[in-house]
């Protein structure tokens, strides 16, 4: 393969001992390509966010719930959530005990409520009618309450999780109606939680954030304080999505030190001695996956080129939803001719006008039969894979440590489209 766009990946031995070209020959286009080696790297450099003892890695599984790299994430000390009954399903699968799974739900039924409950999860309530549910599907159980600092952050309206604008969360003045509602169910105020966006870049907001909801659990009556088991901060924690423009990276030292400092001196101040926990999902698995996809069309319209792929929205959602940015590299045959950069638009093999992957970027000049890279995309990438226009989802593959392939998800066949169908 020539080196047309491909510094980023060369530099990290991305596709282990094999090509993206070799990967689709054997696989198929489209595909989702993770290395197992920048998921280990990522889970460990969390870690090293606080030496408190009671300091957790709680991996957000929606982003992507893979039984593989779930593994892979277990494995380095990882704990993990689930928000509903599929992903709870495949956490189990991938190994972990319901000791290590947090159970983190939205406007849910009574019977997820009850079924997060049978397996003897911690749930994590966020509203005063889900709290009530809840105290009559689990009465006199242990319940996670999530608050809302007043405190938003995210690169899109659509992601910001806190503060005015969104659905999630009790306000902190309705603290008085929550304790009601446990005191009539006979629950135990075991955790508190809260989540201010996905994909911040910088530490303060989320340190302020966390100020808050240590000043709140601070605020609480003695014997509340002493039944806590759990304060968890959320996530969010971005990463670089440029990477051909050197967007800076999260400042992870000083985001460390601000966590360091806050739950070691509140531990100190209060006697707490349970976990604190962070709930980067993004920042886990993102940059270690993916998507290569192949060129099938070029075409020059209005003034503008089209390069038309097989990567439609229905293998990543995540530019359509929300106008998002993946660097895109290019892999050519050795034997094709290399051209100047221009923009271009990058579009799939939807039939929807939005159906666009990168509009206007200036790459190098794209042909027939070239391969695309979609960098960044191991988180909300796959997870987000759809059935649209009755496309068949692609496979996932996993570059192990020694540089060695293998198919972690069969891709979809046509009997998958209707296995479910009744006539």
């Amino acid at each position: 393969m020539s080196a047309i766009r491909s510094a980023y990946t060369d530099k990290l031995a991305f596709f282990g001992n094999s090509s993206p070209q070799q990967l689709l020959a054997v696989y198929g286009s489209p595909l989702y390509v993770y290395n197992e080696n920048i998921l280990r790297r990522s889970c460990r450099e969390l870690q090293l966010l606080s030496a408190h003892p009671g300091f957790w890695v709680n991996y957000s599984a929606k982003a992507n719930a893979n039984p593989s790299l779930l593994r892979i994430i277990r494995e380095e000390g990882c704990l993990v959530d689930a928000m509903s009954p599929g992903e709870l399903h495949m956490n189990l699968e991938a190994g972990f005990s319901r000791e290590q799974i947090l159970y983190v739900c939205n406007n849910v039924s009574e019977a997820e409520l009850q079924n997060a409950a049978e397996h003897g999860l911690l749930v994590s309530v966020d509203s005063l009618a889900q709290l009530d549910l809840y105290g009559r599907v689990n009465r006199g159980g242990n319940v996670m309450l999530r608050f809302n600092p007043g405190i938003g952050a995210g690169h899109h309206q659509k992601v910001v999780t806190a503060g005015e604008a969104t659905k999630f969360g009790i306000a902190p003045e309705d603290l008085d109606k929550a304790r009601a509602l446990l005191a009539a169910h006979g629950l135990t105020l075991a955790g508190l939680n809260q989540h201010i966006g996905s994909l911040f870049m910088e530490p303060d907001g989320y340190l302020d954030a966390m100020d808050r909801l240590l000043a709140f659990a601070a605020a609480l009556r003695p014997e509340e304080l002493a039944r806590l088991e759990i304060l968890d901060f959320g996530g969010g924690f971005g990463i670089p999505y440029h990477k051909y423009g050197n967007a800076a990276r999260l400042d992870m030292d000083a985001l460390g030190r601000g966590i360091h400092e806050r739950i070691s001196a509140f531990a100190a101040r209060t006697g707490y001695a349970g976990r604190f926990y962070v709930e980067p999902g993004r920042y886990v698995v993102a940059e270690c996956g993916l998507l290569l996809g192949t060129v099938h069309a070029v075409k020059d319209h209005a003034g503008r080129r089209y390069v038309g792929t097989d990567l439609g929205f229905n293998t990543l959602m995540r530019p359509v939803l929300y106008n998002a940015h993946h660097d895109i590299e290019i892999y050519r045959a050795e034997d094709a001719a290399e051209s100047g950069s221009l923009p271009q638009t990058v579009v799939g093999n939807i039939c929807e006008s939005g159906d666009i992957l990168a509009e206007d970027c200036v790459l190098p000049e794209i042909a027939i039969g070239d391969i695309l890279g979609v960098l960044d995309a191991g988180a909300y990438g796959f997870a987000m894979c759809s059935n649209y226009n009755l496309r068949l989802r692609p496979a996932e593959v996993l570059i192990m440590a020694d540089g060695s392939h293998r198919l972690i998800r069969r891709r979809d066949n046509l009997d998958d489209l209707v296995r479910n169908v009744r006539v």
